[in-house]
């Protein structure tokens, strides 16, 4: 029994860390997407997806575009963790895990975009372009994520 519970502790640590890596590997890959985007076209999806101006007691430090990039990543690695979890209690096949964290994804976008309203430097909420360029940024995040984990289910590393 006592084996049983270390092996436990250490696939579930296992689990939250590759997780969080997959999360975080997700999340750079939406952070250079976003960044190129804003770089292209001049909307201000990059400085959004880095925004903490509403967030209170972040929005009182003086952050640089690496420290609010940091924050975007740990955030990006528990998104990963939660789903991993999530997904570690149901038998889903890795497609249907995909298609779920893209909508999850999408969810995120749609709920995340409006807090444009919060701060100056972000994009226009009436802007068609921005919330394009930030909703087809987070489907390709949760497609990114969804196939990471699901090649970790796939490898039964979780």
């Amino acid at each position: 029994m006592r084996n049983k519970r270390r092996s436990d502790k250490s696939g579930l640590a296992r689990t939250l860390a590759l997780a969080a890596a997959v999360g975080a590997v997700a999340g750079v890959l939406l952070g250079l997407y976003m960044k190129a985007v804003q770089q292209l076209t001049g909307e201000t999806v990059y400085t959004l997806l880095l925004n903490v101006d509403y967030i209170p007691l972040l929005n009182e430090l003086a952050l640089s575009e690496l420290g609010e990039f940091a924050l975007h990543l740990v955030v990006s690695a528990l998104v990963g963790i939660g789903l991993a979890l999530f997904f570690r209690s149901v038998r889903w096949s890795a497609v249907r895990q995909t298609y779920a964290v893209i909508a999850i994804s999408l969810l995120i976008g749609l709920v995340l975009f409006p807090t444009t309203l919060l701060a100056d430097r972000t994009p226009s909420i009436g802007s068609g372009a921005a919330w394009t360029w930030w909703l087809v940024g987070h489907a390709v995040y949760g497609w990114v994520l969804g196939e990471l984990l699901g090649l970790l289910k796939r490898t039964r590393s979780y």
